[in-house]
């Protein structure tokens, strides 16, 4: 946000039409507001304040005593600021009520409050809305601050600074927020600590599935070694013998990938020794096969013999 110029008429200590060109002020950078107490300083914050939010910060927000009592009787009280903000270029109107003249005979008629927002569009003022409402509303979304969190870090009143760090953290924290647009990087940092706690949960899951694992090798390993250890009937595979209660104590010893590669050492092993046993098994029923049919052969030719003696003695 940036003013470019603010417009005071009988508000505060100004009787009179005041103008302060902020572009005139700013282009050395910084700059001061320098008088003495009286002068009117915090009086031309108090009117920044009231063009955009209608109210003034502090103590001083009774609309009968904005008003200057120093004005002319029929003077009315009115503040117009100039500002920029977010690529837009608005001007405010405000006047509080106050108690004009009447127009016919004595005395004086209460004169309403009113507010006038325009739109410097092309080069030329738009009017944007003449409702305090709906202007308040327009000017809070384009700044995104409204008037308490606008006090608290753009306009801070006379002794209320202390005030702002003495506040809650999570006040100050909603109001940085939104002061430096920061809820984005909040939201990534929930959706980070959501993938976070999804991938802990998945790599928990993960973990307990390889202990489950692990606990079923540790029972199949027995039957593992065993089956290096012989063919159930008292002969010893290749590679078995006297090792089997060392191959036991490191299975049993061993944990986490150092168990599954000695599982596997030991799984290749077993399967070395059965296919020679399956080999030797092939071997032995080939020449049971050939024995079989060498044993009917034989039976045939008994058979034939039987029959020509009972021939012959016949």
């Amino acid at each position: 946000m940036r003013i470019h110029k603010l417009e005071i008429q009988a508000f505060g200590p100004f009787a009179g039409r005041q103008v302060v060109d902020f572009d005139a002020l700013g282009e050395q950078g910084l700059f001061l507001l320098n008088g003495a107490t009286g002068a009117g300083k915090t009086s031309v914050l108090d009117a920044i304040c009231y063009a955009l939010y209608g109210s003034v910060p502090g103590s001083r927000q009774g609309g009968k005593r904005l008003r200057s009592d120093h004005a002319d009787q029929g003077a009315e009280p009115q503040v117009v600021c100039e500002f920029s903000a977010r690529g837009r270029h608005l001007e405010v109107l405000r006047s509080p009520a106050w108690e004009r003249p009447a127009k016919r005979g004595t005395g004086t008629t209460l004169q309403q409050a009113k507010t006038q927002l325009r739109e410097r569009d092309n080069g030329v003022w738009v009017e944007k809305s003449t409702r305090n409402d709906e202007a308040g509303a327009e000017i809070v979304a384009l700044l995104g601050m409204d008037k308490d969190q606008f006090t608290k870090v753009v306009l801070l009143a006379q002794g209320d600074f202390a005030a702002f760090l003495r506040s809650k953290a999570e006040e100050r924290q909603e109001l940085l927020q939104k002061l430096f647009g920061t809820q984005l990087y909040k939201n990534i940092e929930r959706q980070l600590a959501a993938d976070a706690a999804e991938a802990k949960s998945v790599l928990t899951e993960k973990e307990q599935e390889l202990l489950r694992l692990e606990a079923l090798a540790r029972s199949q390993a027995a039957g593992i070694i065993d089956l290096t250890e012989g063919c159930g009937d008292g002969r010893e595979l290749p590679g078995s013998g006297a090792s089997g209660a060392g191959e036991r104590a490191v299975v049993g010893d061993a944990a986490g990938e150092p168990l599954f590669a000695r599982l596997v050492e030991l799984i290749g092993t077993a399967h070395a020794a059965a296919e020679s046993a399956a080999l030797t098994s092939r071997s032995e029923e080939r020449a049971a096969a050939d024995a079989l049919v060498e044993a009917g052969r034989r039976r045939d030719r008994h058979c034939k013999l039987r029959q020509a003696e009972t021939e012959r003695t016949r």
